[in-house]
Formats: C-alpha cells, sequence, structure tokens
C-alpha cells in the first residue's frame, strides 16, 4: 500500500513538473522576439476570432506559433476586446507585445493632404482614389465647401466619413473668420467671403500678399469697379481645369460667363476654389488703410500694387520689358525682328 502511494507520488511530482515546464516553455515563447524582420502593417479584419487573428498573424510574418497565439488570447487574465483595423506591427515583435498591440485600440493613422486652391472635382477625385478608404461618394459637396488641410484617417473609413469632415472644418472655420471680420465690408454675407477667399486663393501664392490681394478688391466693390480677375473668368470658361497652358483672349474676356468679372458687375456667384484657412481670413481682414485698386506680376512670383491707373501701367510696361527679357534669355534671336506678346496683366482698369 505504501509503495502505491509512492507511485501516485511520484506521477503528480512528474506531471506538475511537466506542467511547470510547459508553462515556463509557452512564457518564453510568449516573450521571445518573433521573426518578423521590420515593421509591418496587419489588417484585422471585421469579426475576425482568435483563429482568424493567429492565421493572418502567421501569413504576414508576426508570429510562428499560431497555436500558442491563440491560448495566450483564450488564457489572458486582462481580456479586452480586439476591434477590426490596421495595425503596426514592430519589428521582432513577441506574441505577447502583438496581444497588446491588437488590444491597445491604436489604429495606423493614414494622412490625406488636400492642397490650398483645388476644385471640389479634383478633391472628390483624389478622395476616390485613396485606396485605404471604402464606400462610394454619395453625399453632395459643391464648390468651396470644402476646406483644404490634412486629414487623418484610419483604414476603411469612408470617403463620406472624410469628405463629411471636409465640409465641417470648412463651415467652422468660415463661421469663425466671420465673427472677427473687420467692420464695414462691402460684403453682404459669409457666402460672399468665401467667394471672395477663393479669388484670393488663386490670386496669389505668396502668403504677405493674401491681405493686399483682398485690399485691391474691397477697394473695388467699395467703387462699384469691376473686379477683372482673370482666375473667375477662367473658371467660368473651363469649370476649374484652367487654360492648360494658353493665354487668355479678348475673346475669353468678352464671354458670356456670370464669372466674368471683365463684363459683370461685383462677385461671381459661387467661389471658383476650395480655398485654404489664410485666404479666408485674408478675405475678411484685408490690408487695413490700403487704398490700392490695382496690382500686376513683378516677375519674380509676386506682385506689385498701384493706387492710380498712371502708377499701374508704369508697373504693366516694366513687367513686360521683364518678360521680353527673359524671353530674349530662353530662345535665340528671330530671323524676322518681332515683338513678344506678352501676357495680358491684371486685374485691368
Amino acid at each position: 500500500m505504501l509503495s502505491f502511494f509512492r507511485w501516485v507520488l511520484f506521477f503528480i511530482v512528474l506531471l506538475v513538473t511537466i506542467l511547470a515546464g510547459g508553462l515556463y516553455l509557452g512564457h518564453r515563447m510568449l516573450v521571445a522576439q518573433g521573426p518578423l524582420e521590420k515593421n509591418h502593417n496587419v489588417v484585422i479584419p471585421r469579426g475576425a476570432g482568435p483563429s482568424t487573428m493567429a492565421k493572418v498573424l502567421k501569413e504576414e510574418g508576426v508570429i510562428s506559433h499560431p497555436l500558442l497565439f491563440r491560448i495566450a488570447l483564450m488564457i489572458d487574465p486582462n481580456p479586452k476586446p480586439i476591434k477590426a483595423g490596421e495595425y503596426e506591427m514592430p519589428a521582432h515583435v513577441s506574441m505577447a507585445s502583438a496581444v497588446e498591440v491588437l488590444q491597445s485600440a491604436k489604429m495606423v493613422q493614414r494622412r490625406l493632404t488636400v492642397p490650398e486652391g483645388a476644385t471640389t472635382a479634383e478633391i472628390l477625385e483624389l478622395v476616390r482614389k485613396t485606396d485605404a478608404l471604402s464606400g462610394d461618394i454619395t453625399i453632395d459637396v459643391k464648390e468651396g465647401d470644402l476646406l483644404p488641410e490634412t486629414y487623418f484617417y484610419s483604414r476603411n473609413d469612408t470617403r463620406d466619413s472624410v469628405l463629411t469632415r471636409m465640409k465641417e472644418a470648412m463651415d467652422k472655420t468660415l463661421d469663425e473668420a466671420w465673427r472677427k471680420r473687420s467692420p464695414g465690408l462691402p460684403l453682404a454675407s459669409k457666402r460672399d467671403a468665401l467667394v471672395l477667399a477663393s479669388i484670393i486663393e488663386k490670386e496669389t501664392s505668396v502668403p504677405a500678399e493674401r491681405a493686399k490681394i483682398s485690399a485691391v478688391y474691397i477697394n473695388r466693390l467699395r467703387l462699384r469697379m469691376k473686379l477683372e480677375s482673370d482666375p473667375t473668368t477662367i473658371y467660368g470658361l473651363t469649370g476649374g481645369k484652367g487654360l492648360q497652358g494658353r493665354e487668355l483672349t479678348r475673346a475669353d474676356l468678352a464671354s458670356n460667363s456670370p464669372y466674368n468679372t471683365y463684363v459683370v458687375a461685383g462677385l461671381p456667384p459661387g467661389p471658383i476654389c476650395n480655398p485654404g484657412r489664410a485666404s479666408i481670413l485674408a478675405a475678411v481682414s484685408p490690408t487695413p488703410r490700403d487704398h490700392s485698386l490695382y496690382f500686376v506680376a513683378d516677375g519674380q512670383g509676386g506682385h506689385v500694387f498701384a493706387t492710380n491707373v498712371y502708377e499701374h501701367n508704369r508697373n504693366v510696361a516694366r513687367w513686360k520689358e521683364i518678360q521680353r527679357q527673359k524671353l530674349e534669355q530662353a530662345s535665340p534671336p528671330p530671323q524676322t525682328p518681332s515683338s513678344p506678346q506678352a501676357p495680358r496683366p491684371q486685374p485691368k482698369p
């Protein structure tokens, strides 16, 4: 009888030893470095359970022992729900750390940058081509509805949701700018401010000039002068697609379009692009006590401003001379001397 108990005790000790060894070995395998050679993103699909997660991680080269990973999930003393999504796994991540990454719910944040001055058609095309987004575009967005910025999103966010955030950002920015607007502006509404901001956005890429460009158009509106803006006229001709390398012609300037501000007085009927935050602020905060009514390119990427037509004509002549010199430097002298037709400066008096 004593011998029997000795054998029972022996097997109990052996079993405990085996179990302890197995637990120790299992723990070592859970915390050991994994096979992943470099940081890698993995996508956990919707409705995935431990088996599917283990399969995904094995196929992506994150873990070597799917069964042990499943066991680790099932025996976790503090289990947390794992959401579907895209996660970044660090190089050589252990199985235990991989579990922590998935339970953290910190998904990969992607970025989508919308350039200032893009048309709504261009932004919609950009969103359509963003592969990590899901779904078709079903919401209605118009020109000027979307704020150009950098937006962060996760894989499988819907295209509609990203566009909705852009629209809400524009509404908020426009509201804030309108509340802080300078007094006495000849702008009847936030919509007018948005239209003017879109013109400013297209007229200059120099940050320091935005408020001065705004002052020119505000002054013209006060004096009931036509705005004579090339970008609005081009938008009326092409719907925002540009002139594809050609210059505006006299026929273009006489075109029958509500956006042709050489013919129609006041602001055009709508925005001509999606302006950025800086242009929106400039539209409602023009340079104070600036009486400029004209501007023309300075040949260096910016503009020179004038308060009267005589000063403006001198600036135009100077700009034409710069253009002529550039043309001569860029090409050999022609067989028959001729004067190059310089692009028309704008706005005209």
